[in-house]
């Protein structure tokens, strides 16, 4: 597989840029995949190796600002990281890019004190974080949240269970999202996102169970039984838990699965291409074949799309401009392409893509866990039909202003 950018990246692409691309190449060829047999013969083992290796570089603080000892370094940046050690194992990448998603929601909502408390961990590794939103009766469908936090003396106790929370075994802290209103009122008014510390008594996980891809993920159940914990852990204020959640989901969820996607999609091209290029048929090879060579540009053309569609989108994002609409896009297109490609890698491999210890199925059962984080295809849609029709309500790229200033002190309460 190539380490060199694509040509349509470079006007976006810093030489800082360039020189993170192949560090986390090398990275990953040295560190993470020495990792996935294991990983794949041991589903039901949680992979730390791979995420302390992550920590040691200080990537689940590519985002966050200088000043609390983090890399400053934007989106793109956390693009090129998440997007290149998917390429090698999207289960690695899923660990980095799970985590990411909490540590934006601090930095975007925390209060000086939670920023000061929190951030530096996360950038050095010491904590990683998760993000516990999704119920398992209620799904993806936040109006319809059942886990209770209510109020009790100067503090809170929260009750309930979450679902399908990544990182579920290896975070130190949760963001977690209850409902702090009587039922009734709405979700926009009814939610709110608290910090919860994997020791809060009270707060049981079930074991570790692996799923259909990204073996050596942990993306488990949380429960919370009377669990208690003090005011100042109300991540942004009382009944705006849906904003966090929105907001961290746009601005980082969509992104980070947006290069997951696109590793697995790079993995896919270039492993079929090496197998076309050499099966021995009919005095040559399999990729001499006019037909075959149609399926193969097919899936070529479809990651160029997701490529410039994935990096043109947190482009937008580092710089600034308005583009939720673009990061909605680039994750709905990003996984659908990936996923026509991986249906076409498996039936042109034949009947050795059924080989069990073959590459391919690995990525072809990774990329099914793309698709409903962060909003299914559905949900993605009527997002982009809401911008399509001028009913777009509000712009979160825009509103927290979040990328003008990476790396400049903001002591001001979020």
């Amino acid at each position: 597989m190539s380490t060199t950018p694509p040509p349509a990246l470079e006007p976006i692409l810093t030489p800082t840029h360039l020189k993170l691309w192949q560090e986390a190449d090398a990275f990953a060829a040295e560190c993470i995949a020495p990792c996935v047999q294991g990983m794949e013969a041991n589903p039901h083992r949680v992979e730390r190796l791979a995420a302390q290796f992550m920590a040691d570089r200080q990537w689940f603080g590519v985002t966050i600002p200088a000043q609390y000892g983090g890399m400053a370094a934007g989106h793109v940046a956390k693009t090129i990281i998440i997007h290149r050690t998917a390429v090698v194992s999207a289960a690695a990448a899923a660990i980095l890019q799970a985590s990411l998603i909490p540590v934006g929601a601090v930095r975007h909502w925390g209060t000086v004190e939670q920023k000061a408390q929190w951030l530096p961990q996360a950038a050095n590794g010491q904590t990683l974080f998760s993000i516990a939103v999704t119920e398992p009766q209620m799904g993806g469908h936040i109006g319809g949240m059942e886990t209770i936090a209510e109020r009790q003396g100067d503090g809170w106790v929260l009750n309930g269970e979450k679902a399908h929370i990544g990182n579920s075994h290896l975070a130190g802290l949760h963001v977690v999202v209850a409902r702090t209103a009587p039922p009734g009122v709405g979700a926009s008014q009814a939610l709110t996102a608290f910090l919860v510390e994997d020791d809060r008594k009270g707060l049981t996980k079930e074991r570790h169970r692996p799923g259909l891809g990204l073996h050596g993920f942990t993306f488990g159940r949380l429960r919370l039984d009377g669990v208690r914990i003090p005011a100042a852990n109300v991540l942004g204020a009382i009944g705006k838990g849906l904003d966090v959640a929105q907001s961290i989901s746009i601005l980082y969820g969509r992104p980070n699965l947006t290069a997951v996607s696109l590793g697995i999609h790079e993995a896919l091209v270039a492993t079929t291409a090496q197998w076309l290029s050499n099966r021995p048929r009919y005095g040559g090879y399999l990729s001499d074949l006019p037909v075959l060579r149609d399926r193969l540009g097919r899936m070529q053309g479809r990651l160029q799309i997701a490529e410039t569609s994935t990096y043109g989108a947190v482009n937008l994002l580092d710089q600034g401009k308005r583009c939720d609409a673009q990061l909605i896009g680039a994750k709905h297109s990003s996984h659908e392409l990936a996923a026509d490609s991986a249906r076409d890698a498996m039936e042109l491999h034949g009947a050795h893509a059924l080989d069990g210890d073959y590459e391919l199925q690995r990525f072809f059962r990774d990329i099914q866990c793309t698709y409903s984080p962060a909003g299914t295809g559905e949900f993605q849609r009527i997002h982009l039909a809401k911008a399509a029709l001028g009913e777009a309500e509000v712009e979160w790229s825009e509103h927290l202003a979040a990328e003008a200033a990476w790396a400049r002190p903001d002591p001001t309460p979020a």
